[in-house]
């Protein structure tokens, strides 16, 4: 068994566990971020999302060590590189937006190929969601902060996704900032998967139809030679007597 093969096959078993555990995160950051736990509560949350960044290193420090080449992989994997080196350069804040949502289009994407509607549903409610939690995490404690409520940030979150920009609310902090470009470029992003996605699907049917239409035709033609040989066996034989 190749190393490619034996990455595949681990990816295929654990991308279902990665989405388990990567909507458990995004609970507790919910948690975190709308409830506001203070004390023993903030500490226990805190360990728990660590412990569960912690599978997420784990996935990818075990998929490096079973791709082959090894090199190729890094290089073609750098924003998992960056996904799970995010919390060293600043606390678990912005994990869900980055971590969350690359695994669970990594299940999507293998799991409802060609569903274009239940793929898009669920892109634009998880990643509106995650973005409306961390730009209100990063926001509403900053002076001058436009978005201090969830609401705020679900339609601020909404607005821009969608890249309408009413412009009505904006982030002040340059970690809101952030996450407006890394949304921005996530609306574009999904809008050209859906509309790939479905160009592909009429691509792919009308070659199917036009592949029928030629196998009828191919037919129709090998019947139409069955007859003239008939006929020509039996003149033959007319002739003949």
């Amino acid at each position: 068994m190749s190393d490619q093969t034996r990455l595949q096959r681990f990816e295929q078993r654990t991308e279902w566990l990665l989405a388990a555990v990567a909507l458990l995160f995004l609970a507790c950051y919910s948690i975190r971020v709308l409830a506001q736990p203070r004390g023993f509560g903030d500490a226990v949350l805190h360990v728990v999302m660590v412990a569960l960044y912690l599978v997420f290193v784990t996935d990818y420090l075990v998929r490096f060590y079973l791709a082959e080449p090894r090199g190729r992989w890094f290089v073609r994997n750098l924003l998992d590189l960056a996904i799970v080196a995010l919390p060293m350069l600043r606390p678990l804040r912005l994990l869900s937006l980055a971590v969350v949502l690359e695994v669970l289009q990594r299940v999507i994407g293998h799991s409802i190929r060609g569903r274009v509607a239940t793929y898009t549903a669920g892109g634009v409610v998880t990643i509106v969601y995650a973005a409306s939690l961390a730009v209100l995490d990063v926001e509403r404690d900053a002076p001058h902060a436009q978005i201090t409520s969830f609401g705020d940030a679900l339609w601020w979150a909404i607005s821009t996704v969608t890249t309408v920009g009413y412009g009505d609310l904006a982030p002040v902090t340059f970690g809101g900032r952030l996450i407006a470009v890394a949304l921005m470029i996530a609306g574009i992003s999904l809008l050209g998967v859906v509309t790939a996605t479905l160009a592909s699907w009429i691509v792919e049917r009308v070659a199917e139809e036009d592949d029928a239409n030629r196998a009828a035709t191919a037919r129709q033609i090998e019947e139409l030679r069955d007859e003239i040989r008939g006929l020509q066996r039996s003149r033959e034989r007319d002739s003949t007597t």
